[in-house]
């Protein structure tokens, strides 16, 4: 929101401000910078509104997919953008669970054809969503 965008350019916001008040009148120098704030904040609120309908349509691509809890946790994360790779280990250490229940779950997407093994290969397995 233009809100949002505004209490993060605060600083900016402030020092122009106080730059248009004490000068002869002009305020082009703030109308630049709101127009470009404004355009910043609809840019944001475009990706946030493809991250919304991107999960939206994930899920009811999937919708009569068998999903357990544990599965639909660890989507979400991914969905939400998840920080760093997915491994079967910290697959097991966020929905508290062993590691073979957690290779087992992966599996199953796999299958599922929600889940792919990244082909970066390497010394352990990493595990991306498949675009939809």
């Amino acid at each position: 929101s233009l809100s949002s965008q505004m209490l993060t350019e605060r600083k900016v916001y402030y020092e122009i401000l106080k730059k248009v008040q004490y000068s002869n009148g002009d305020i082009t120098e703030w109308l630049d910078w709101f127009l470009n704030c404004l355009y910043r904040a609809l840019e944001t609120s475009e990706g946030t509104m493809k991250e919304v309908l991107y999960k939206s349509e994930f899920w009811d691509k999937h919708k009569d997919t068998s999903i357990n809890s544990r599965q639909r946790l660890m989507l979400n994360k991914l969905l939400d953008g998840f920080d760093g790779k997915l491994k079967s280990s910290k697959w097991a250490k966020i929905t508290k669970c062993s590691a073979d229940t957690a290779l087992r779950d992966i599996k199953d997407l796999m299958e599922k054809g929600i889940l792919k093994q990244e082909e970066s290969g390497g010394r352990s397995t990493n595990y991306e969503l498949i675009e939809l």
